[in-house]
């Protein structure tokens, strides 16, 4: 890209994304309530919009909400929109609590001093990363899980984190060498002890962490370090000391706004591959914003420095003016195709697969809702699978204002969302699995160009699933659960949005051979439950015999893996007596899945995007022999 177009870009997106007013500092003084009416209501008085409710935000700490304004999630508004006293002005007026800064009043209970790592990192039980291992299957084997069928009718909770003053509990654990690493959404990224969940260390990151935790070793300056890897919401990638918590490098990968580090890293040699996403196409839901010119991309960074060896944009071209909306705003395009998961990396061919986004804007590309398949040192593009050809749709079009939705007929924002998966079937045949918002499961040949072997829709498909974060297989089976999570509107942004009680969820298990279906199982039914959907949009896991899948009613289940028959539930919608001291409660399962190491099964609870039940807690079981 020309220096005069990457000036052009990010110039068009910082001065026209949200129509920034010259000078906020120069604006008459507004109050709390004026804030908020303005500036806030329009997305957090709506059940279902990517942010929390009016009343979920009340339950926050004060300062949590400074805190998101000025370096996380909401930094754009925050920033651009707001000052200083203008910030803590909204928060106060929000919680109806004034600011303190000392608010964060746990009590961790601190490990006592250890000889770790260990001389082999990876010879106790381990899950790293997203998908346990850089193929994604999201599977753990008999050793590794050292949980038999039996054990898991006998699970019981051992213990409960709380990640203090959270709504939202996102961060799937890493366990490595006795040791549970996690992010939180107030940036905070803890390292626990596995059995116990005592305090190893605790760093602070500059805005959420959403993404798994990678540890790996690397060699730094001729010494072998032990390191995690992780990224955050403001487009910050992190290499942290695993034994100490203390920094060893940080960079910023993409300098646009709203730039997102969501999907997890993977570790490869000597390559680190970040995958790259962003809100815009979030943040145009306002009528005033300026759509749209963030282009996804997955970056190799040297692990040992954070240098940047090379980057893919999913889409060749630079964004350019297409024309003007109603308001008379300039359009652009393309863009989009964001990355919003773990890279996949196939040893045989020294490639990675990615999944993609939708286009935000017209015109819509050849790679938006694919599979792109990535030579791992050159950074070339070597086949791409599209699921869904012209899917261009941003939030607008879940509006009914739709003033930056793309000209009809609009997309359908069936992402490739979840990480790909590369797994040789029983019969020695490789085979990789893409699984997409539309409810289709994809079936492609690796060794072939990426050719189609089968395709099967099972389920029906929507802005948050068909399938949201990804099945897990066992190379006989795979294992997929249903999201198809439905509103009582149509506008996302109606402030008397609702979930739907009685729409979504399930799991199937299919043949890898050919996609035929072996089993279903229903969705837990909400009842009486409020703030709740039965859809299961959270990533499953498998290991021997077993399955786990949560749902957004805020129930883990595991299912038979040869029937489907349910053998154990647990109830996560509750308050929790933390090890930790700080007040826990469970709610919705969404995104991150089970982590199932050496005996053990840890659980995030907590997401209140969506309309979903907020909560805020890491849950450790164990077989109830051994649980309290």
């Amino acid at each position: 890209m020309r220096f005069s177009q990457i000036i052009i870009s990010r110039l068009g997106a910082i001065a026209l994304l949200l129509s920034i007013v010259a000078s906020v500092s120069a604006a008459a003084p507004r109050d709390g309530a004026t804030l908020y009416s303005t500036e806030c209501a329009s997305c957090h008085d709506s059940a279902a919009a990517r942010t929390p409710t009016r009343a979920t935000l009340a339950d926050m700490p004060t300062a949590t909400i400074i805190r998101s304004l000025e370096t996380g999630v909401m930094r754009v508004v925050g920033n651009f929109r707001l000052n200083g006293p203008e910030r803590v002005a909204v928060a106060e007026y929000i919680t109806g609590s004034p600011f303190d800064p000392n608010w964060n009043t746990s009590q961790m209970l601190e490990c006592r001093a250890t000889n770790w790592p260990s001389k082999d990192l990876f010879e106790a039980p381990h899950w790293n990363g997203w998908g346990n291992g850089n193929h994604n299957k999201r599977y753990q084997g008999k050793g590794q899980a050292k949980l038999t069928k039996y054990e898991v009718t006998r699970l019981g909770l051992k213990w409960a984190f709380a990640f203090p003053g959270e709504t939202i509990a996102e961060s799937q654990p890493t366990v490595v060498d006795g040791r549970l690493f996690v992010g939180s959404r107030s940036g905070s990224v803890y390292a626990l002890d596995a059995k116990t969940a005592c305090l190893h260390w605790q760093f602070q990151a500059d805005a959420p962490v959403k993404n798994s935790i990678v540890i790996g070793t690397v060699n730094i300056d001729d010494t072998s370090r032990t390191v995690a890897f992780f990224g955050d919401l403001a487009g910050t990638a992190y290499a942290i000391d695993a034994r100490t918590g203390k920094v060893i490098w940080q960079r910023t990968v993409d300098d646009f706004p709203a730039s997102r580090l969501m999907g997890s890293f993977i570790l490869v040699g000597d390559q680190l591959f970040v995958p790259i996403t962003a809100t815009e196409s979030t943040l145009v839901a306002a009528s005033d914003a300026v759509c749209c010119v963030f282009r996804g991309s997955v970056v190799s960074l040297n692990p040992a420095t954070g240098a940047e060896q090379w980057r893919r944009y999913t889409i060749a071209e630079t964004p350019i003016k297409t024309g003007e909306n109603s308001l008379g705003n300039p359009t652009f395009g393309p863009s989009g195709a964001t990355i919003w998961s773990a890279p996949t990396y196939d040893p045989v061919l020294d490639r990675i697969y990615v999944g993609t986004g939708e286009n935000a804007s017209n015109p819509a590309t050849k790679t938006s809702d694919a599979i792109l398949a990535i030579d791992a040192k050159t950074s070339d593009i070597k086949w791409t699978y599209q699921g869904l050809a012209g899917d261009a749709w941003n939030m607008s079009c879940g509006t009914s204002d739709r003033t930056n939705c793309p000209e009809a007929p609009a997309g359908l924002d069936y992402d490739m969302g979840s990480s790909p998966s590369l797994t040789t079937m029983i019969n020695g045949k490789r085979i990789l699995i893409a699984a997409q918002k539309s409810g289709v499961v994809h079936a492609l040949d690796p060794d072939n160009g990426g050719k189609l072997l089968w395709r099967r829709k099972v389920a029906e498909g929507g802005i948050l699933g068909g399938i949201e974060w990804g099945p897990a297989n066992d190379g006989h089976r795979l294992y997929v659960a249903l999201g198809d999570m439905r509103w009582n509107t149509p506008d996302l942004l109606d402030p008397k949005l609702a979930l739907d009680a009685n729409v979504g969820g399930g799991v199937v298990a299919l043949d890898l051979n050919d996609g035929s279906i072996i089993w279903e199982a229903p969705p837990i039914e909400c009842g009486e439950r409020t703030q709740c959907s039965p859809a299961q949009t959270a990533a499953v896991t498998a290991i021997p015999e077993v399955v786990f899948a949560g749902g957004m009613s805020g129930h883990l289940r595991a299912f038979d893996a040869e029937n489907g028959k349910v053998i154990w539930t647990y109830d996560t919608v509750r308050e929790f007596e933390a090890v930790n001291g700080a007040k826990g409660r469970g709610g919705a399962l969404d995104a991150s899945g089970p982590v199932v190491v050496d005996g053990w099964v840890y659980v995030v609870s907590g997401y209140s995007k969506w309309g979903g039940l907020p909560g805020n807690v890491l849950l450790g079981f164990t077989p109830i022999a051994e649980a309290e």
